[in-house]
């Protein structure tokens, strides 16, 4: 074998190390930094829908004032709702997070690090995820992780309100 037979070779090689190693950053994980990760959102609200998204699965809930007897609305009385992004879907599934075991109305808590853009969102983070029993808030200012009979899904616990 020649020298430049050698060097076409190695250099096809390499252009095709390359081509996967853009490939692989092309598919890669998107950023955080739309989330604020310096701040925490605890919050206990009533699911209204999950959207089981290969990437990034999100709960979506309305927020229940301190009291917990009634969801937070705006100002032309219409429930407030929050999206909180998770793992992806497949992770999500492993840790008993579905589609089907969050029907609309079930009462969940979490801590979110809130969107810097101010919309109603937030990422989960390393926080808890917590599902209260069947129609059973938590007490006033208290969360699902309080409840008697209450899940945990997933790893870690109840973040804590504030800045990290």
């Amino acid at each position: 074998m020649s020298a430049q037979t050698g060097f076409t070779q190695l250099s096809s090689a390499a252009v095709g190390v390359i081509c996967l190693l853009q490939t692989a950053a092309a598919f890669a994980h998107h950023s955080f930094a739309m989330y604020d990760t310096s701040q925490v959102k605890v919050m206990t609200g009533i699911v209204t829908r999950v959207d089981p998204n290969p990437n990034h699965l999100q709960v979506f809930f309305a927020p229940l004032n301190e009291a917990r007897d009634q969801v937070l609305k705006d100002e032309a009385g219409e429930p407030i709702v929050w999206s909180v992004e998770m793992q992806g879907a497949a992770q999500a599934a492993r840790d008993g997070i579905t589609v089907n075991a969050f029907p609309r109305g079930t009462i969940v808590s979490v801590g979110v690090h809130p969107l810097r853009n101010g919309h109603t969102g937030g990422g989960r983070g390393e926080s808890g995820f917590f599902r209260c029993p069947a129609d059973t808030p938590p007490a006033a200012g208290m969360h699902c992780d309080s409840v008697p009979g209450a899940e945990a899904f997933g790893s870690g616990t109840l973040a804590t309100e504030g800045s990290e």
